[in-house]
């Protein structure tokens, strides 16, 4: 079978089984795990052997047009190369982890088979993505997997968080899809065709008419999609669907399309020096907020979330100063360690029965429980946090040498000021992921209180998962030399300038996270425990010193997170109540008054509905009233004549029959009288 056959199976796989799947999840509900699996599994065996036989070689190109349109053509078309076959090794290697994991995480869950369908769907959306040559094909792919993550988000949608997450996610990514659209369309007029290797010939023959202003409408769709400033603040509410749909968004499908849709086109957005250096803006102020912001995060799923928009800085951060080999060599790390984080916090909000870190602080021995999601969080915060010798250090030095290179000046693909940019953004970032990634493990797993409830070992689908995405978590940086033959290129090892900035930043980070821990640890050992909170417990928190009132308010969120957070009402066991009491979070030391804001998310959603959705409402009310005022009024206008009208000829019709014939005598002789009253005038004219 041909390598161009084999890549058509690919995405086809999964989507047979997506339709089988809503097929026959109701009539035939013992199917759904094996149309789950199976494809998945096929499809990611099929897309290692794809990128065996592609080899990091030449392109494999082929194409047939899918139909006549008068114009700019539409062309079925697929284009592998290195970042195509590998990307679509992830996604098929996480995308089958993650559909083993739900069949046990969603075992109780009545909804399982229309959720193992769509995230089948998702799937193929986002391979389709990966392998195709023609924009437009890449764009049904791209506008699927908005539509499936909608569905996916929302998958409690009983809660209102859920709810109110899914449309959230829907209209800020679409947001960012109208101009994306438009940047489509002109990319295909200037290039003459939506086919990619024809619009980066375009672009190398210097034939785009605007270069600026399609780069920047592409860049809006992509910051919609990758989660990046400002259109990032569907992410973080977005992790209020299913834990392993989580994994699958974060680590290898939806928020990677984005970055992995500039490195297909790099070459069209460094033909504008001005695009480049807002992308590296983007990049530099998404790494340093969203790293701020995890470390005020209460919400293990929160911290992952915003630890997921910094990484993406990272990615980004790299395709600014023009090398998109560190950019997917990063996404490749991030999505297996990213992964494991996200199907590790999984098992341990099933043992805890809390997303809450506040609430893990105050549990003891839960990593004794629970050591396999120990162990891997473990390995996976270590890659994320870029501690040598594990994956993620590799491919974040790859960014930084990137952002050294491109500040020296030895590029022309970017200015020197996006490698400062993303070079200073990104030491700054490496301490501050530090510092998050040390304030989870310590709260979740160093907790001190009342013993852990011990449901016994989680199920081997779980588990097993966990330590397969630790291997590449593990190693998969040690393949940064033959990994770079796939790309460009250009070197991917790191360089002693960048790894002592990298790793000492990242050390310093850990450190004082520590230190801040144990402070806190001993000053919430010597507080006295306080009952679980009343009511109103917000109310009066906020009129007492900030000290009691941040004690209490985190106590509140505590609770309410193990009573609401709608995955652990799937959970088969019952969870004793939550203790209640000041928790251990150095956050609060290492932010300061920044705390609250950063808790907040800087407040963006607020000055959103501020700048857009309040002026939206004030416009709605008055067309409403224009309408119901203005509009109708002409309208009940138009119908109240002939009513009138109506009413006057209905006072005629008395039904006596004396009157109608009385009234038809006088009418002829009125007309008899008309007629010889003109006869006379005529004959006497």
């Amino acid at each position: 079978m041909s390598t161009t056959t084999l890549a058509v199976l690919v995405p086809l796989l999964p989507f047979l089984g997506a339709l089988a799947g809503l097929l026959l999840g109701r009539s035939a509900p013992g199917f759904a795990r094996p149309l789950a699996v199976l494809p998945a599994l096929a499809s990611a065996v099929l897309a290692v052997v794809v990128a065996v036989r592609q080899g990091g070689g030449k392109p494999i190109v082929a194409s047939t047009q899918l139909t006549p349109t008068g114009s700019v053509p539409i062309d079925l078309a697929l284009y592998l190369d290195g970042f195509a076959v590998l990307v679509a090794v992830l996604v098929g290697v996480v995308a089958t982890c993650v559909q083993l994991y739900s069949t046990a995480y969603l075992r109780e869950d009545p909804r399982y088979p229309s959720y193992a369908a769509l995230v089948s769907l998702f799937t193929s959306a986002m391979l389709l993505v990966v392998y195709s040559g023609d924009l437009m094909v890449l764009l049904v792919g791209w506008e699927v997997m908005g539509i499936c993550s909608y569905f996916l988000v929302g998958h409690y949608w009983e809660t209102e968080a859920a709810r109110s997450a899914s449309l959230k996610a829907f209209l800020v990514t679409k947001l960012g899809d109208v101009p994306f659209l438009i940047g489509l369309f002109a990319l295909a007029t200037d290039a003459g065709s939506f086919r990619i290797t024809k619009i980066l010939g375009t672009v190398a023959a210097g034939g785009l008419d605007h270069p600026t202003l399609i780069a920047l409408l592409l860049l809006a769709g992509v910051a919609g999609k990758s989660a990046q400033f400002p259109l990032h603040t569907w992410l973080p509410d977005a992790m209020a669907g299913p834990t392993p749909v989580s994994a699958l968004i974060h680590a290898a499908t939806m928020v990677a399309a984005g970055v992995y849709f500039v490195a297909r086109l790099l070459p069209v957005f460094e033909a504008s020096q001005a695009a480049m250096v807002v992308m590296a803006v983007m990049a530099a102020v998404t790494m340093v907020g969203s790293g701020l912001a995890a470390l005020a995060q209460d919400d293990i799923k929160r911290v992952l979330a915003y630890s997921t928009i910094g990484q993406l800085g990272y990615m980004t951060g790299a395709l600014a100063v023009g090398d998109r080999g560190a950019a997917v060599f990063h996404l490749l790390s991030h999505g297996a360690f990213k992964a494991l984080l996200f199907l590790g916090a999984g098992v341990i909000i099933h043992a805890a029965g809390t997303n809450s870190l506040a609430a893990m602080d105050r549990m003891d021995g839960l990593a004794k429980r629970i050591p396999d999601a120990f162990w891997t969080m473990t390995i996976a915060l270590l890659a994320l946090a870029a501690i040598p010798p594990f994956a993620g250090f590799f491919s974040k030095e790859a960014v930084l040498v990137a952002a050294e290179h491109a500040a020296g000046g030895h590029t022309e693909a970017a200015p020197s000021a996006a490698g400062w940019l993303v070079l200073v953004a990104g030491v700054l970032t490496a301490l501050l992921t530090a510092a998050y990634a040390a304030r989870l493990w310590l709260m979740a797993f160093r907790g001190r209180g009342a013993a852990a409830p011990d449901h016994g070992k989680e199920p081997l689908a779980m588990t097993g998962v966990l330590w397969l995405l630790a291997i590449p978590s593990l190693g998969l940086g040690l393949a940064a030399g033959p990994i770079a033959d796939w790309f460009d290129g250009n070197g991917l090892t790191p360089t002693p300038v960048t790894s002592v900035l990298g790793t000492g930043a990242a050390a310093v980070g850990a450190v004082l996270t520590y230190a801040l821990w144990q402070r806190a640890a001993a000053k919430a050992a010597a507080a006295p425990a306080t009952a679980a909170p009343a009511p109103g417990a917000i109310l009066a928190a906020a009129e007492q010193p900030a000290a009691v009132a941040a004690t209490v308010s985190a106590a509140t969120a505590a609770a309410e997170s193990a009573a609401e957070t709608p995955e652990v009402a799937e959970v088969a066991h019952e969870h004793p109540a939550v203790p209640a009491g000041p928790a251990a979070d150095p956050g609060r030391a290492l932010l300061g008054p920044l705390h609250r804001h950063a808790a907040d998310g800087f407040h963006l959603d607020a000055v959103y509905d501020r700048l857009f959705v309040r002026p939206v409402r004030a416009a709605a009310s008055l067309v409403r009233f224009l309408d119901r005022e203005v509009v109708d009024t002409y309208v009940s206008g138009a119908g109240a004549g002939p009513r009138l009208l109506g009413s006057l000829v209905r006072r005629a019709q008395t039904g006596n029959v004396q009157s109608y014939l009385s009234a038809l005598l006088a009418g002829a002789v009125v007309l008899a009288i008309a007629t010889a009253v003109l006869a006379n005038v005529n004959a006497g004219s």
